[in-house]
């Protein structure tokens, strides 16, 4: 776990308006990333976060784009430095769980250059706010386990496989696997932070609201109802308990269609999900400063 200080802008030292742009689950769609790199050429934010499932499903791939980090990606994000020169915002991002982890170290070496900044399980203080990320999700009935855990014991929802049954893309511990939970993690990363200016990056949503609803509505698995709340606890419970002033959440594509919230507020913070399952792009634009004014484009 790692803490770094980024050194603000000059614009930064001047103004109270700190712009910043949300979106997560592009799932490697060309056309997604295009529309989120003329937002930004149009009206260049401070920061931008981007909340997991960066990458294309593993039988999606492009054959214009074969490797997309390097194809891809990192030539996008580049031209978009090129043009914006001191304009460029400070990119954030974190992996999803449809992302494979043999990748995460090359997504950390292509953004060494200033170019984006992955935040898994570390915070950068800029813009006078600590932003942390966080990417693991509760199990799910998918196989993929890379960012997949125990939310906060090792139980596992009917129809789900455990992160220690699931496959893994790179080599695993196996009392980690077994004991590690997300409650833990959060509260490690979290520790020793003043809460009113933190804003959180996480994959999960956080259970039993607008965020997490599933399309599992009087779905069963060996006779067992499913929940149709598949979001994280522990985000929940840290949420109540320590405050936030911001967490930005992606994983359920359905959920502002069933609910018809794209938003939440618990006690004092403000919680924003960009997964969304039409053909659009969602971006959330929000002002750090301003969070209840915050706005869902759908590009």
């Amino acid at each position: 776990m790692h803490h770094s200080v980024v050194q603000p802008r000059e614009n930064e030292k001047n103004s109270l308006i700190t712009k910043a742009l949300f979106v997560s689950d592009l799932h490697g769609r060309i056309e997604w990333y295009e529309k989120l790199f003329r937002t930004i050429r149009s009206e260049p934010p401070d920061v931008v976060l981007l909340g997991g499932d960066l990458f294309p499903h593993a039988f999606m791939r492009s054959k214009e784009y074969p490797y997309f980090l390097n194809d891809y990606l990192r030539p996008g994000f580049l031209r978009l430095q090129k043009s914006l020169k001191e304009k460029y915002p400070k990119i954030m991002l974190i992996m999803g769980n449809d992302d494979p982890k043999s990748e995460e170290t090359d997504l950390l070496n292509a953004g060494s250059d200033g170019l984006w900044d992955y935040i898994h399980n570390r915070k950068i203080t800029c813009f006078d706010h600590i932003f942390g990320g966080y990417s693991f999700v509760p199990p799910t009935p998918f196989q993929l386990k890379d960012w997949e855990k125990y939310d906060v014991s090792r139980f596992v929802d009917p129809g789900c496989v455990s992160p220690e049954e699931g496959m893994h893309t790179t080599q695993t511990d196996p009392t980690h696997l077994r004991y590690g939970t997300i409650q833990k993690d959060i509260a490690r990363l979290y520790e020793h932070e003043k809460m009113s200016k933190v804003v959180c990056l996480f994959h999960s949503p956080p259970y039993q609201t607008n965020l997490d609803r599933a399309a599992l509505d009087g779905q069963m698995f060996d006779h067992a109802p499913l929940d149709v709340h598949v979001g994280s606890i522990a985000i929940k419970r840290f949420i109540e308990q320590k405050q936030p002033k911001i967490t930005l959440h992606g994983h359920i594509h359905e959920s502002s269609r069933i609910t018809g919230q794209w938003q939440e507020k618990i006690g004092e913070t403000y919680l924003f999900t960009a997964a969304y399952e039409g053909p659009e792009l969602a971006i959330i634009k929000l002002d750090l400063e301003r969070p209840d004014l915050a706005q869902r484009l759908l590009i």
